[in-house]
């Protein structure tokens, strides 16, 4: 019994010897083989990493190029909204304003029919120059401004013609009366001048 436990154990040990000795065959070739490999795999994740590195910075270009070009955009469009403020402030009384024209054609006229009476209108011609003054003072708060426009020469854009009258002393087409004021609201016409213009001038 113990003959045959010690005829196993040397046939084991013979066995182990002989997966040893298989294991460890050739181990230079082994060895060359698994540094091929390992340099293999090496630069195959260096490769990766080269185009992911090269993706995320395309990516990230174009990002930044998305994000200036959206602020840029956002920058103009406040720009516009602001220009639009402004112009709306400037002008949204542009109508209300007009229809005020009226009033102050009739104080102007009733100040030159009072200054033509006698001393009993006075006080009344004083009271309407201290009203429409006040109406100027009001327009100019809000950029509305009367034309200056005798002795001017004659603009379509801002001048209305009513009548032409021969004078020679002048230049031709130069406004020498003016009918109904014209007025201005900022830089914008709120409403034209009716004017009188030389003919017969050089």
């Amino acid at each position: 019994m113990t003959k045959d436990k010690n005829n196993e154990e040397k046939s084991a040990q013979n066995t182990t010897f002989d997966v040893d000795n298989t294991a460890q065959e050739n181990p230079a070739d082994l060895s060359e083989e698994e540094m091929a490999a390992e340099n293999a795999e090496a630069q195959d994740f260096s490769q990766i990493e080269k185009d992911n590195i090269e993706s995320l910075r395309l990516e990230n270009a174009h990002l930044k190029d998305e994000y200036l070009r959206a602020l840029a955009e956002t920058e103009n469009t406040k720009k516009r909204c602001a220009q639009e403020i402004e112009k709306n402030n400037k002008y949204a009384i542009s109508s209300f304003a007009k229809n005020l024209l009226t009033v102050a054609d009739n104080l102007h006229r009733a100040i030159e029919a009072a200054s033509k009476t006698n001393e009993s209108c006075k006080d009344l011609l004083k009271g309407v120059e201290m009203t429409e003054a006040e109406l100027m003072k009001v327009f100019n708060k809000h950029g509305i401004t009367k034309m200056d426009v005798l002795d001017k020469p004659f603009n379509p854009n801002f001048h209305q013609v009513i009548q032409e009258v021969e004078d020679a002393s002048k230049p031709n087409g130069t406004v020498v009366a003016e009918l109904q004021t014209g007025y201005m609201i900022n830089d914008r016409i709120l409403r034209e001048a009716m004017v009188v213009v030389s003919k017969g001038g050089k």
